[in-house]
Order: structure tokens, then C-alpha cells, then sequence
């Protein structure tokens, strides 16, 4: 009788350490953003106002988008590391066909979303046709971008005014309007805030209430199950990469309508920072897989460390630590608290 009452009380233990883990995996981000927010709030009088948490969510705008793209590649199982490149092309086709060429914003804007469009078709044929490993393929994709969209430009950032390789000056100039991509606002919300919930609602409605959605978490998780299925792997596969290289277009527009410039290195870090946003989304409700609301609340907390640190006084070098703290964070609660396997497997 002892024996069994033991084994109960062990078992009602267990099961209330299993309920406490469960809850901790899937609430345990979320906790970790509020418990920030409320710190920086309560320790820095500035950091909860009205402009400081737009300007906030402005910021994470470019990330979150970025790590969008960077959640399509990974739901099918592999990381476009060409995106940051993609973002940085759009930035300088931007500015160039503005200043070099003297064109309205509408024009750069759909230069840029094609340029996306092509980088995401060569990605998805060099995957898919040639059979070469995604993380291989766009890293050379991404070498190629780099070094390709310094020739137009001879290596120099571009801006109104500045002298061209033939000596002559620049005859055009950024467009107003298209400045207010960045600067706008709808109401007191900057216009990339909007852009980047649209994009979010987007995704989570396509990625949950699509079949399209569906099967491509379905090719994520098991290529093979849903080849013998009757999915064509490769085309969803390829997808992807396109709609990931079209966010990298959108979030370099964005970019260069801040900067109100062509910098050659516009773009050059926002890889690790998209894939650290996109990883991070993994762990919110426990979820173990990317998803579109997980990245963006990724993408916040880090506005919120980074904002809160430098109202605070941090220098810019403690940055990178931070980051990677959330990062390690969040891996904590996907991978090492949750009992469920992580839906995302990087590919080879």
C-alpha cells in the first residue's frame, strides 16, 4: 500500500513538473520581452513613450522583414545567407536608378522587387535544378551580389550630387515621395510599421490557413513523405526562396528611404541578425517551428534590448553580446527545455 501511494505521489509530481516545463517552453519567451519592456520602462523614463516605441518598432521593421524571408527558407528546411546581400542590392539599384538615372521612386521600387525576384528564381533553380545544398548555393549567391552590385557604382556609395566615374555629376536625385517610405507615417504609425504587421499577417495567414502553407512546413519536415505524396518538393522549395529574396527587395527599400543613400555596405550585417530573429521565433508558444508572429516578437525584443541598453548609456560594442544572449535564450527554450523536437532541420 506504502509502495503504491509512493509511486502516486511520484507520479502527480512528475506530471506537475512536466505541466511547469511545458508552460515555461511556451510562455517563457514571451515572459522574458514583457519582463525587458518593464525593466527599461520603469529604469529609463524615455523608453516608454509614445515616439520612443514607435521609433522602436520602426527600427525592428528592416529585421523583422529580413527574418521573414529567412523563416520561408527555413520551414523548408534550409537558410537562404544570401539575404543580407539581397537587401543591399535593392539599397544600391535604388539609389541608382534615382541618381544615375534620374527616374521616379515608383521606378526604383520595381527595379528592386525584380532584382529580388531574379536573385530568388537563380536561388531556387541552383537548389532545386542543379542539386546544389542550399547553404552552398546562396552562399554563393551572396558573394556574387556583393561583388556584383559594386560594379555600376565603382566601389563608391551613392548619393545626389556625387561625381560619376566620367567626371560628370549625377543628374538626379532621391525622390521626395519615395523618402516617405521611411519617414511617412498612417496616423502616428510610420509607414515600415505597417509594412512589416502587413507582411506579418500576411505570412501567419498563408503559413496557417493556406494548403499552400501547409505543405510547405509538410516538405519541411519530411521531404520524402510528402514527395511520395504527389507534392512537387522542388517547386515549393523553390518558392520559398523567392518569397524570401522578395522580402530581402522590400526590407532594402525600406533601408535606403532611411538612409537617403546608396552605402555599398547597406545590407552587409543584417544576416545574422535575421537569422538570430527568425531562430529566436522558433521558441514562442513552444511552437519548435518558424513562424511569422514568433520572428516578429524576436525582432521586438531586440529593438527593446538594444533601445533600452542605449538610453542607458551602453556603448554600440556591447550590442553584439546582447543579441547573442537572446539568441541563446530562446535556443534554451526550443531546444533544451521542450520536450518536442524542433520542426526546423537545417539542410545538407
Amino acid at each position: 500500500m506504502a509502495d503504491t501511494t509512493t509511486i502516486r505521489a511520484q507520479s502527480r509530481e512528475t506530471r506537475t513538473g512536466d505541466l511547469v516545463r511545458d508552460a515555461v517552453v511556451k510562455y517563457g519567451f514571451i515572459a522574458v520581452t514583457v519582463i525587458a519592456f518593464v525593466f527599461f520602462a520603469l529604469t529609463q523614463p524615455a523608453f516608454a513613450t509614445p515616439e520612443s516605441l514607435f521609433s522602436m518598432l520602426k527600427f525592428a521593421s528592416v529585421t523583422a522583414i529580413l527574418g521573414l524571408g529567412v523563416m520561408f527558407s527555413m520551414i523548408v528546411g534550409g537558410l537562404d545567407l544570401s539575404i543580407g546581400s539581397v537587401a543591399g542590392l535593392a539599397v544600391q539599384l535604388v539609389a541608382v536608378t534615382m541618381v544615375f538615372y534620374n527616374l521616379t521612386g515608383v521606378t526604383a521600387v520595381g527595379v528592386a522587387l525584380v532584382a529580388g525576384l531574379l536573385v530568388g528564381v537563380l536561388n531556387a533553380f541552383l537548389i532545386v535544378v542543379c542539386k546544389i545544398p542550399d547553404l552552398l548555393a546562396t552562399l554563393g549567391v551572396m558573394f556574387v551580389i556583393q561583388g556584383v552590385k559594386l560594379i555600376p557604382v565603382a566601389g563608391q556609395s551613392v548619393s545626389s550630387g556625387m561625381i560619376l566615374p566620367g567626371g560628370e555629376t549625377a543628374p538626379g536625385k532621391f525622390d521626395p515621395a519615395f523618402l516617405l517610405i521611411d519617414r511617412g507615417t498612417i496616423g502616428p504609425v510610420p509607414i515600415p510599421v505597417v509594412i512589416m504587421l502587413v507582411l506579418v499577417v500576411a505570412s501567419w495567414f498563408v503559413l496557417t490557413r493556406t494548403s499552400w502553407g501547409r505543405v510547405l512546413y509538410a516538405v519541411g519536415a519530411n521531404p520524402e513523405a510528402a514527395r511520395l505524396s504527389g507534392i512537387r518538393v522542388g517547386l515549393y522549395r523553390g518558392g520559398a526562396y523567392v518569397v524570401s529574396a522578395l522580402f530581402a527587395s522590400v526590407a532594402g527599400i525600406i533601408l535606403v528611404s532611411r538612409i537617403g543613400q546608396g552605402d555599398v555596405n547597406a545590407g552587409s550585417s543584417s544576416l545574422l541578425e535575421a537569422v538570430a530573429v527568425a531562430l529566436v521565433g522558433t521558441s514562442v508558444l513552444g511552437m519548435g517551428k518558424p513562424n511569422a508572429w514568433g520572428t516578429l516578437l524576436g525582432a521586438v525584443l531586440v529593438a527593446i534590448v538594444l533601445t533600452g541598453m542605449t538610453m542607458a548609456g551602453f556603448q554600440y560594442y556591447f550590442q553584439d553580446t546582447a543579441k547573442g544572449l537572446v539568441l541563446i535564450v530562446a535556443l534554451l527554450f526550443s531546444f533544451t527545455l521542450s520536450r518536442r523536437k524542433s520542426r526546423y532541420s537545417p539542410a545538407t
